[in-house]
């Protein structure tokens, strides 16, 4: 269904405009070079039959493969440039883990992986200026929309067995919602809570959201069907 959130401890305020300031472009370059990263994972599982036939029969291992840098990264969060390297290794990885549904998408509906990419794209942009201009604390978001999160791993791994077609967009469409509102959530930290070292915590968190936003966006678009 989704791919699982970056734990993290409890990170320092921003004081200044500054740290702040410094926070923002750090976060969003990094949440911006993993997107591009990722990219070019898939780029790569797609030219590579073999190895996108591997993931795709042993999703777990992909997967254990994926986050396993990910916890490098979170020990090494305050280590400049083994963090980025490891957060890089993990998008990349998960580029060619979501490669054999990108490319079935792709064959059977031309051109619906960039509509999918670019109603992410626009829905990323009007939540983020949502988020950040708002006067709202968002402070109780995150943890109603995590237990929407655990709901939705259920139902998912409920249906992996019945199969059905209509939960499956069911559960896309509530995908899309769930990381909508943790997206804002994320986004409200960024701005009121974190500090200015906790940027791979951050773009790590954000770029989680946009990547089950875009794979739910393309199942919907794709009717629900899956790999």
């Amino acid at each position: 269904m989704g791919f699982s959130r970056y734990a993290i401890p409890a990170p320092g305020l921003v004081r200044t405009g500054e740290e702040r300031a410094t926070l923002v472009r750090r976060t969003y370059s990094l949440v911006f070079a993993s997107v591009l990263i990722t990219t070019i994972g898939t780029w790569f599982g797609i030219s590579q039959p073999s190895v996108m036939q591997a993931d795709a029969a042993h999703p777990i291992i992909t997967m254990l493969c994926a986050f396993a840098p990910l916890i490098m990264a979170q020990r090494a969060r305050a280590s400049f440039p083994q963090n980025i390297g490891l957060v890089f290794l993990f998008t990349f990885v998960m580029g060619v883990s979501i490669s054999p549904l990108v490319f079935v998408m792709e064959r059977m509906q031309p051109g619906v992986v960039t509509q999918a990419g670019v109603l992410t794209l626009s829905t990323f942009g009007v939540l983020t200026l949502y988020a950040w201009f708002s006067r709202r604390d968002f402070s109780a978001w995150g943890g109603l929309f995590i237990v929407g999160l655990w709901v939705l791993i259920g139902t998912s791994l409920l249906n992996l067995f019945f199969q059905n077609q209509s939960v499956a967009l069911w559960i896309a469409g509530g995908t899309v919602l769930v990381f909508s509102g943790l997206l804002i959530f994320d986004t409200w930290r960024l701005r009121n809570v974190y500090g200015p070292e906790d940027y791979v915590m951050a773009a790590v968190n954000i770029y989680l959201d946009l990547l089950n936003m875009f794979m739910a966006i393309l199942q919907l678009l794709g009717g629900g069907r899956r790999q």
